[in-house]
């Protein structure tokens, strides 16, 4: 039991002495992750993401005569990504009720460290409830690389590739705050982290999220949280 708890302490400390690279330092985003270091499960949870069979959560979002819903579902599947095996995660976006946009993401956790890594997703982009294009689409095989999604270690500052698919998917993260409040139709939350994502492949767009502990996302741009928990 000592070495395991050891193990994880140095592949933790590795990842975010990496991870932990601020704006001062000039240093581009990480591509390091030490995906070869983890044993991955299919389940698990860290203070800021959930990733147990059954955990759902619902987002609204309102722009002038048009609402957003957003519904993120943790299914009783999985997928083999190379030699790992990953929990399927279904986001259904839909506006005004019909269906925009469908993808089965693929996470799995890290026992040693408690990060949730990305692997690619399958993405169906609707127009008229058809579909139309599979845009963004990926999987961590051959040149691309599975990223994290949410370091088991929150460190302020850190910078990191969520997902590596050159040319496809290069979104990154940057951890702004772990301080933030934040009032959504689902609740009010302290201690709030807010992560800023960006990807070279459009330099002048930058996103916000906002995780809360023990819950996971409560914001996405305009999407703010309704309501969560585990269905049967």
């Amino acid at each position: 039991m000592k070495k395991i708890i050891l193990l994880s302490l140095v592949v933790s400390t590795a990842i975010f002495n990496v991870l932990g690279q601020t704006k001062a330092s000039g240093k581009a985003f990480t591509e390091s992750l030490l995906q070869e270091n983890c044993i991955f499960s299919t389940t698990g949870r860290n203070t800021y993401f959930i990733l147990e069979i059954g955990y759902r959560q619902t987002f609204q979002g309102i722009e002038g005569k048009d609402t957003t819903t957003l519904i993120i579902t943790v299914l009783n599947e999985t997928k083999k990504i190379g030699n790992v095996e990953t929990r399927i995660v279904e986001e259904n976006e839909m506006v005004n009720g019909k269906p925009i946009e469908i993808s089965r993401n693929y996470f799995a956790f890290c026992k040693q460290t408690s990060s949730i890594y990305y692997f690619g997703e399958d993405v169906d982009m609707y127009k008229n409830g058809k579909v139309t294009s599979h845009e963004g689409a990926w999987t961590a095989e051959g040149k691309n690389k599975s990223g994290v999604q949410m370091p088991g270690l929150v460190l302020l500052g850190s910078r990191y590739y969520q997902e590596i698919a050159p040319n496809i998917a290069m979104d990154r993260a940057e951890i702004i705050s772990m301080s933030e409040t934040m009032k959504t139709p689902a609740g009010n939350f302290a201690n709030v982290l807010k992560i800023e994502e960006s990807t070279p492949i459009e330099p002048k767009g930058k996103e916000y999220k906002y995780y809360a502990p023990g819950i996971g996302l409560i914001k996405d741009e305009n999407l703010l949280l309704v309501k969560n928990g585990f269905i049967n």
